[in-house]
C-alpha cells in the first residue's frame, strides 16, 4: 500500500508540470495565454454543462477524465498548435513517448486505465471520445470568440483551415457545431479569417 501511494503521489506531482505548458489561446478578456491544465479543467466543466448536446448517450465521467488527461503528455511533448502543420508531423511520436513515461509513474492498474482512456480519446471512435474532442475544439473557440478572434488574426489562420479542425466537432455534437459555424462565419464577414 505504501509503495502504491508513493507512486500516486509522484504522478500527482509530475502532472502539476502541466500548469507550465502554455497554449496559443488567450484567456477571455484578452488575458494572458492559458496553460494546459486550465484548458483541461475548462473542457471538463464544459463537458458536464453541455452534455445534453452530445449526439449520443455518453458516460460523462469518462468524458471528463478524458478531458482532464488528454494533454498531460504535453509535459514532455510540448504543446502542438493545432494549425502548425510542421509540428503536427512529429506530434504522435512525441506524445507516445511522453504517454509511456508519465503514466508509468502510476501503479500498473492505474497506468493501464489512464493509457486506455488516453488512447480512446486519440482514436476518436467512441461517443465519449467524439464528445471530448468536441470540447477540445469548442473551448478554445469560445475563448477566441471572447477575444474578437485575436488568436486567429495573430496567426493568420484562414476559414478553410479553421473548418478543417472544427468540422470534427459535429461528430460529437451537431448543436455545438452549428454554434461553431456561426462563430466562424462572423469572423469571415469581419474579414479576420
Amino acid at each position: 500500500m505504501e509503495n502504491r501511494l508513493e507512486k500516486q503521489m509522484e504522478f500527482s506531482l509530475e502532472i502539476d508540470k502541466e500548469k507550465n505548458i502554455l497554449r496559443q489561446t488567450h484567456l477571455s478578456g484578452n488575458g494572458r495565454r492559458e496553460n494546459d491544465s486550465e484548458h483541461a479543467w475548462h473542457m471538463a466543466i464544459m463537458a458536464y454543462l453541455l452534455k445534453e448536446y452530445s449526439n449520443e448517450e455518453i458516460d460523462i465521467c469518462k468524458v471528463m477524465i478524458m478531458c482532464l488527461i488528454h494533454d498531460i503528455v504535453e509535459i514532455d511533448a510540448g504543446d502542438t498548435y493545432c494549425y502548425d502543420e510542421e509540428a503536427k508531423k512529429s506530434q504522435a511520436a512525441r506524445e507516445e513517448a511522453a504517454k509511456e513515461r508519465i503514466f508509468s509513474l502510476l501503479p500498473e492498474d492505474q497506468k493501464k486505465e489512464m493509457i486506455a482512456l488516453f488512447d480512446e480519446f486519440e482514436a476518436f471512435e467512441t461517443a465519449e471520445s467524439k464528445f471530448a474532442h468536441a470540447m477540445d475544439n469548442f473551448q478554445p473557440l469560445i475563448l477566441n470568440n471572447s477575444n474578437d478572434g485575436a488568436d486567429w488574426k495573430a496567426h493568420g489562420v484562414n476559414a478553410e483551415t479553421i473548418h478543417g479542425r472544427q468540422d470534427k466537432t459535429k461528430l460529437g455534437s451537431e448543436v455545438l457545431y452549428e454554434k461553431t459555424n456561426e462563430i466562424i462565419k462572423k469572423y469571415q464577414e469581419k474579414g479576420y479569417i
